[in-house]
């Protein structure tokens, strides 16, 4: 796929909408297009969050670790971020992410994502969203999940 293809692309993403040509060409040509069969794993819980992968075609998976085994909280496709809780959080991974069918995706380093949100406004403020809106629902899972305590 070309510069120019991968551009349209994310320009299809809230978080990337706004932000100018010339940026979204070189946040392209130093992101890495990877692609997963099914049942791979992208990331695991623990590991360095050195990047954010923005799906571009598939499913995956997201599971955290809980003493009774992995528990389910999302299923992401296509115009999906993820892994940026733990870039911008300067954690480890908080979940692991597994594919559901083959996935394509682009992994966007660090560096270059922190560098894209800091200089364009609404790129930040559509991430604000995004994990807000990401906080409350495995907030209601793990809430659904919880076993209930006897009166």
């Amino acid at each position: 796929m070309s510069i120019d293809n991968e551009v349209e692309l994310l320009r299809r993403y809230p978080i990337f909408r706004k932000i100018d040509l010339a940026m979204l060409k070189l946040l392209c040509f130093s992101s890495e297009r990877l692609s997963y069969e099914k049942d791979q794993v992208i990331f695991n819980a623990g590991d360095p969050g050195d990047s954010a992968y923005v799906l571009i075609e598939g499913h995956a998976e997201v599971t955290v670790p809980t003493p009774l085994g992995p528990l389910k909280v999302a299923t992401l496709g296509p115009r999906d971020i993820l892994g940026e809780i733990a870039v911008f959080g300067d954690v480890p991974r908080t979940a692991t992410v597994t594919t559901l069918s083959r996935v394509v995706a682009l992994r966007i380093a660090k560096d270059h994502l922190i560098g894209v949100v800091r200089q364009n406004p609404d790129a930040a403020l559509e991430l604000i969203g995004i994990l807000a809106a990401r906080l409350a629902r495995t907030t209601a899972q793990l809430r659904g999940a919880a076993p209930s305590v006897p009166n």
